[in-house]
């Protein structure tokens, strides 16, 4: 077997040349033709946006009336004071509430009462139905109280600061002068309500007081009737008294006994014991004696006083009867001092409605904003548009 040798002088062999890549370019796309679909779109476009956009501008600008604008701002001011009312407890708070004013009145501006004291006064149904070629924005003058009362939300607008307790209201109507009519008027009944709230809350404050003072009158006639039937029970008009005379008395019968005492030791001295003197000397230390034993079980626990008891239980119950006197004469005078405030805070104002913008006149129509109107519609109805286009178009690609 023969082995060839590889000369290493010898040149190499070249390389292969790689094929080159094939790029296959495709044919330019065709004219644009203008095809059916294209002009259903444009029709669609015309009849959805055009058309009735052009209506809506036509009536926004040739039927529809001018509305103006009447601004009125309140708040409720409360005065307060210091009551003596609190000396019972606190019960000068009894003329708060639960809930401020300026939240009742917020409530009560929308509320179907103020709409018919309004129409009662004003004739809401004449006055926002004035323009009768306009039936979007006027009034239909047969429609209910309750078409009544959407239509008035539409035309009042109430800002509420929950803060600062302001309120501004921005009335709407076809005349400057009804407008400002109507905001006049929707303050004359706020301000009605408040005062009508302040008279509930003073009356209550009032009653509450009178019901206390009669109370404390009718527990100061008992006290009295209860001390005046202890002293005709016991005879005794005051039994602090009594004591001090009975405690003289005492002090009287020892002295006596003292000198009875000193007087027998002297017959004792002088005189036989037989002697008809130390007899009479004896008799008379044992009655003192006896004497001063009654007197002492008048103060102990031996039914001996008069009416049957004891100095001791009597002094108890005059005591008693002392301080429930006492206390009802306190509780009296509070509250004689808390009815004659509450006299005095029924006889003034508390609660007022204060304007801090009085309702203005306007000059110039601020409604319809015809402009903004016009440019939601065009847009609302061009996204119509557009959905519908991109909804035929989704409809074709799946066929």
């Amino acid at each position: 077997m023969s082995t060839q040798k590889v000369n290493p002088a010898a040149p190499k062999p070249a390389a292969a040349t790689p094929k080159p890549t094939v790029v296959t370019i495709a044919p330019p796309a065709n004219r644009a033709k203008l095809e059916r679909r294209h002009g259903l779109i444009a029709v669609l476009f015309v009849l959805i946006v055009v058309v009735p956009v052009g209506l809506w501008a036509g009536y926004l600008y040739q039927r529809a009336e001018d509305q103006f604008v009447s601004t009125v701002g309140f708040s409720v001011r409360t005065e307060e004071a210091q009551s003596p009312l609190d000396i019972l407890g606190g019960l000068g708070s009894l003329s708060g509430s639960g809930s401020s004013d300026a939240d009742i009145l917020y409530e009560f501006i929308q509320s179907q009462i103020m709409v018919q004291t309004i129409d009662a006064q004003l004739d809401l149904r004449k006055l926002f139905s004035i323009p009768e070629t306009d039936p979007i924005f006027s009034f239909d003058p047969e429609g209910s109280i309750e078409d009544l009362v959407k239509y008035w939300q539409r035309m009042i607008r109430v800002n509420y600061d929950t803060g600062t307790q302001l309120i501004e209201l921005q009335v709407r109507a076809f005349t400057p002068q009804d407008a400002q009519n109507i905001a006049q008027a929707i303050f004359e009944e706020n301000s009605r309500m408040i005062n009508a709230l302040s008279a509930i809350a003073r009356e209550d404050t009032t009653r509450y007081a009178r019901e206390e003072l009669d109370k404390s009158v009718a527990r100061l006639k008992i006290a009295r009737e209860n001390m005046t039937q202890f002293r005709l029970q016991h005879q005794i008009a005051d039994p602090e008294t009594e004591i001090v005379v009975q405690t003289g008395l005492m002090n009287a019968l020892q002295q006596r006994l003292s000198d009875a005492l000193i007087e027998l030791d002297l017959l004792s001295d002088i005189a036989s014991k037989t002697d008809p003197r130390i007899t009479l000397a004896q008799r008379k230390i044992d009655v003192i004696h006896a004497r001063i034993n009654d007197e002492r079980r008048k103060f102990g626990s031996n039914p001996t006083g008069q009416g049957g008891e004891d100095f001791s239980t009597m002094i108890g119950e005059f005591e008693s009867l002392i301080v429930d006197r006492e206390f009802a004469e306190k509780s009296y005078l509070a509250a004689l001092q808390a009815y004659d405030f509450a006299l005095a805070e029924a006889s003034r104002q508390s609660r007022y409605l204060a304007a801090y913008v009085k309702p203005t006149l306007a000059e110039t129509a601020l409604h319809p904003k015809r402009e903004l109107l016009l440019g939601l519609a065009a847009l609302f109805l061009f996204m119509i548009w557009a959905i519908l286009t991109l909804v035929l178009y989704s409809i074709r690609d799946r066929r």
